[in-house]
């Protein structure tokens, strides 16, 4: 039985199995306090028995006018737990979260373009790739800004794909 529920700062302690995976993003103890402090309807965590982390998702909302929109900044699911439908559960409650709380009007999410399984998966979802973001890891591998529209974005004009490539300089929002 898995549960989803608030990301907490005790969980801080409890979700090392879920980013031992190397495309996983691991960052520093501030960098999630901020998520958690500022942005705690988007940090969820997906629980096993024994209160096991599984997953988790991490997001924002950020932009201006029709540039609002939810962030997905990290959606990972620990090795063990993978093909169980648990990403999905937990970009649908970032969704959710994006259009009624926030009434923005899309998501979206970085992803590096040789990880072709979550762009499948993302593709899968619903997003769609909006620009090449050259440089975007490290300044050694590029990204794809993927974006979903959402139901306020009725004519879908958020994820008209940009016609050029961008450098991470160029980003409105990081």
């Amino acid at each position: 039985m898995t549960s989803l529920r608030r990301f907490t700062c005790d969980d801080l302690f409890t979700f090392n199995n879920v980013n031992l995976d190397i495309l996983t993003e691991t960052y520093n103890l501030p960098f999630y306090l901020q998520y958690l402090a500022r942005w705690p309807e988007y940090c969820q965590l997906a629980e096993g028995p024994g209160r096991q982390a599984m997953g988790y998702i991490l997001g924002k909302a950020e932009g201006e006018g029709s540039s609002w929109h939810g962030h997905v900044t990290a959606v990972t699911v620990a090795p063990d737990f993978r093909k169980q439908g648990l990403a999905r559960r937990l970009m649908a409650l970032l969704e959710e979260t994006t259009e009624k709380v926030h009434d923005a009007w899309f998501v979206d999410l970085f992803v590096r373009v040789s990880n072709q399984v979550p762009i499948k998966m993302y593709e899968g979802f619903g997003y769609s790739v909006y620009r090449r973001v050259l440089g975007y890891y490290s300044g050694d591998e590029d990204a794809f800004d993927m974006r979903k529209a959402m139901p306020r974005d009725v004519a879908r004009a958020s994820v008209v794909p940009l016609k050029r490539d961008v450098h991470p300089h160029e980003l409105e929002f990081d």
